[in-house]
C-alpha cells in the first residue's frame, strides 16, 4: 500500500508539461513554452517560443502551464494572477529534465585590479533601477546587527558568495580567511571592492545581486500558483520578521494554495521561501513587545486571515540552503500548510548578524500544519514554531548537527510531535505547553524555560479565530514511547506546575526519567551506539536495538483518546480535518504492532546492529 508520507517523499505526481495540460479540466487551457531564444512577441509554442518568463505570466489564465527550457532567466517573476482553484491553477514549471535557473544576479564584468587579489567596478545606478541592494540596509524587528551595516546586496565568484566586510578598510587588507567585498554608493554609481583569491574577475563568473526576489507576486491574494523544478536563486532579501510583510527568494504574499516543489532555493540573503504576512504601515514597530504581535494578529484577522482565505500551500521535496535568515519562514500566512520532504541546510551559518528569527524553518502561527519527512540540518536551529502552533503536526522529520533541533514557544497547544530523529546536543527547547511528543529519538538534551508572563493568544479549533489568552506555565507536556539518549533528562519537568503525561518511555547511556513516567524502560549501561553514516545512496542511522526494551513493559497505541486534552484551549489532538490522531505508522510508514508498539521512531525490522537508510541523497 502507498501511504501519505510515501507520496509526500517520493514526489509522486511531478509530471512532464504536456501531461499536465492534459489533466485540466478547464477549457481552453494552454500550454506556454520559454527559451532563451525565444522573442516575447512569440505565441509561445514549441516552435516559437517567449523569451521571459514574466513576459508568459502577464497573458497565463487559470488552468495555463508555463514550461520553461533550460537557460537562466534573470529576471524577477511577479504573477498578475493566480488559478481559479486547486484543480484550475496556473502552472510555472521547468521542462522535463531540463535545467532551468531563475536568478535574482547579473553577470560583471570590467573589473580593475587594486593590489593583491583586490579587486573594483563602478557600475551606474541606473543598471539596479529603482532598487539598490547596496544600500538597502538590512533593518527590522528583532534584527541585530551585531555593531555594524549590512546590506542585501552580494557578490558571487563561480557561484559561491563572498562576505561583505564591514568598512572599506577592512576589504583593503586582502584577509587571509573569509573573501570579502563592500560597496559604497554616490549619487550616480555604486563601486565594489572584492577580494577574488586567486581569480581573475574578468575570466571567471562574478555575479552581483539585482533583484530583491525571483518570484514573488506585487499583490496578494494570488491563488493557486505551482512552482516547479526550478534552480532559484541570488535574491537580496530583506529580513523577514513575524511583524511585517515577510519576502523570500520565493514568496506567496498572503495568498492561498500554493505548490511549491522539487525546486533547489539557495543563496537568498535572509530568508528562501516566505510563505508569511502582507505588509502595512506597521512593519518593523513592534519589536520586543508581546502587544505588539497581538496588535498584528489583530490587523491580519481583519485583513482576511482565515481558513478559508489564506495558507493551505504545499513546499515540497525542494533543497533549501544558504539563506542568511530561514529556509522556510511564515508569520499567520503559512497556517493550514504542508511542508514535506524537503532538505534545509546551511541555513544562518555565516552569522555576520544575528536577531531572533532564525531556523530551518521558523514559523508563527503554525495551525494546523503537516511538517513531515524533512531532513534539516547545519543551522543554528532546525524547527521553531513561536506562537499559535496549535492543530499542528510535525512526523517523521531528521534533525542533526543543529545548534538546537527544535523550539517550541509560548504555544498552548495542542500539537503533536511523532517519529522525529533528534540528533543534535539539544534536541529540544520547551516554552510551551500542550505538546504530545510520541515515538520519537532524543539523542540530545531537553531544555525547559522558565514562566513567561506573556499573555499569547490561543484560538478556536482548526480556525483563526482567537478564543482566548494565557500566561505560560510550564507543563501539560505529554512523552509516550520515546527513546532517550545520552545528555536527555525528562527530570527538568519534575518541578512543573501543570500536570505531565509519560508513559512507555525508554532512558539508555544515561538519559533520567521524570518523576512523572510511568512504566519506564532504565539501561544507564546501554549505548545504543548512535550514528549517522553518508554513502553514495543516502544517510544511515546506525543504532542497536534491543527485544527487551519492547518486552520490559507493555506499551500502548497513542491515539485522541489517550492524549486526551490540552488543557489551556481546552482542545482534543486531531488530524488537521477534525479526524481523531493513531500514531500507527512508523517514521518509514511501517504499520505499529497495535497491542505493544516499539518505543521510538521504528517498529523494529529486527534486532542488534542495525543500519538504516533515514534519508536520501
Amino acid at each position: 500500500m502507498t501511504t501519505r508520507r510515501d507520496f509526500l517523499k517520493t514526489g509522486a505526481g511531478a509530471v512532464a508539461c504536456s501531461a499536465l495540460l492534459r489533466a485540466k479540466p478547464a477549457s481552453g487551457a494552454r500550454e506556454y513554452h520559454v527559451a532563451p531564444d525565444g522573442n516575447d512577441h512569440h505565441e509561445g509554442t514549441l516552435s516559437r517560443p517567449l523569451k521571459s518568463i514574466s513576459a508568459t505570466s502577464a497573458v497565463a489564465m487559470p488552468g495555463d502551464v508555463i514550461c520553461v527550457h533550460t537557460g537562466i532567466y534573470r529576471e524577477r517573476v511577479t504573477p498578475p494572477r493566480g488559478g481559479a482553484s486547486d484543480a484550475n491553477r496556473i502552472v510555472y514549471q521547468a521542462a522535463s529534465g531540463e535545467r532551468v535557473e531563475i536568478s535574482g544576479a547579473e553577470v560583471i564584468k570590467g573589473w580593475t585590479p587594486i593590489q593583491g587579489d583586490i579587486w573594483t567596478v563602478t557600475v551606474p545606478n541606473s543598471f539596479f533601477g529603482s532598487f539598490n541592494p547596496y544600500s538597502d540596509v538590512i533593518h527590522g524587528d528583532w534584527f541585530n546587527p551585531k555593531g555594524r551595516v549590512h546590506h542585501t546586496g552580494a557578490v558571487y565568484l563561480d557561484g559561491e558568495w563572498l562576505a561583505e566586510a564591514a568598512t572599506h578598510d577592512e576589504v583593503l587588507q586582502d584577509s587571509a580567511t573569509a573573501a570579502l567585498w563592500f560597496a559604497q554608493v554616490d549619487a550616480d554609481t555604486t563601486t565594489i571592492w572584492a577580494q577574488f583569491k586567486g581569480a581573475d574577475p574578468n575570466k571567471r563568473l562574478v555575479e552581483i545581486n539585482v533583484r530583491q526576489t525571483v518570484f514573488y507576486p506585487e499583490k496578494t491574494g494570488i491563488d493557486f500558483i505551482t512552482v516547479r523544478g526550478f534552480v532559484l536563486c541570488k535574491a537580496a532579501t530583506p529580513w523577514a520578521p513575524p511583524t511585517a510583510e515577510q519576502i523570500g527568494l520565493i514568496g506567496t504574499h498572503w495568498s492561498k494554495g500554493w505548490i511549491i516543489e522539487k525546486n533547489v532555493i539557495r543563496h537568498s540573503i535572509c530568508s528562501g521561501v516566505a510563505l508569511g504576512k502582507y505588509g502595512d504601515q506597521w512593519d518593523n514597530t513592534s519589536a520586543n513587545s508581546a502587544e505588539g504581535y497581538v496588535k498584528t494578529i489583530q490587523r491580519a484577522l481583519a485583513n482576511g486571515w482565515s481558513r478559508e482565505n489564506v495558507g493551505h500551500h504545499i513546499v515540497h521535496n525542494n533543497t533549501i540552503y544558504n539563506c542568511g535568515q530561514a529556509g522556510i519562514v511564515g508569520s499567520l500566512g503559512a497556517a493550514f500548510s504542508t511542508v514535506t520532504g524537503n532538505t534545509i541546510y546551511a541555513i544562518h551559518v555565516r552569522r555576520s548578524f544575528t536577531g531572533a528569527e532564525m531556523a530551518g524553518i521558523k514559523f508563527h502561527g503554525a495551525i494546523d500544519i503537516q511538517i513531515t519527512g524533512n531532513h534539516i540540518y547545519q543551522t543554528c536551529l532546525g524547527l521553531w514554531l513561536d506562537w499559535l502552533a496549535q492543530g499542528s503536526r510535525i512526523s517523521g522529520n531528521l534533525f542533526h548537527d543543529n545548534d538546537e533541533d527544535v523550539f517550541v514557544e509560548v504555544d498552548h497547544g495542542p500539537f503533536i510531535f511523532d517519529n522525529n530523529i533528534f540528533l543534535s546536543s539539544l534536541s529540544l527547547r520547551d516554552r510551551s505547553q500542550g505538546g504530545a511528543d510520541v515515538h520519537n529519538l532524543f539523542g540530545g538534551a531537553l531544555a525547559l524555560l522558565p514562566y513567561d508572563s506573556r499573555l499569547t493568544p490561543f484560538l478556536k479549533a482548526h480556525s483563526a479565530a482567537i478564543a482566548g489568552f494565557h500566561d505560560n506555565p510550564p507543563g501539560d507536556s505529554r512523552f509516550y514511547n520515546n527513546v532517550f539518549v545520552r545528555r536527555a533528562d525528562l527530570s527538568v519537568y519534575d518541578k512543573v506546575p501543570l500536570p505531565m503525561m509519560m508513559e512507555g518511555n525508554v532512558f539508555l547511556d544515561g538519559a533520567k526519567p521524570s518523576r512523572f513516567e510511568q512504566h519506564p524502560v532504565v539501561k544507564t549501561d546501554i549505548d545504543p551506539g548512535l550514528r549517522l553514516i553518508p554513502k553514495k545512496d543516502g544517510l544511515y542511522l546506525a543504532i542497536k536495538l534491543k527485544k527487551a526494551w519492547i518486552d520490559a513493559e507493555p506499551r500502548r497505541l497513542v491515539t485522541s483518546a489517550l492524549l486526551g486534552r490540552a488543557s489551556i484551549p481546552d482542545l482534543p489532538y486531531e488530524e488537521a480535518d477534525g479526524s481523531s490522531v493513531s500514531v500507527d505508522l512508523d517514521y518509514f510508514g511501517k504499520a505499529r504492532n497495535k497491542s505493544n508498539p516499539a518505543p521510538g521512531p521504528f517498529e523494529y525490522p529486527s534486532r542488534g546492529d542495525l543500519m538504516l537508510k533515514v534519508a536520501q541523497n
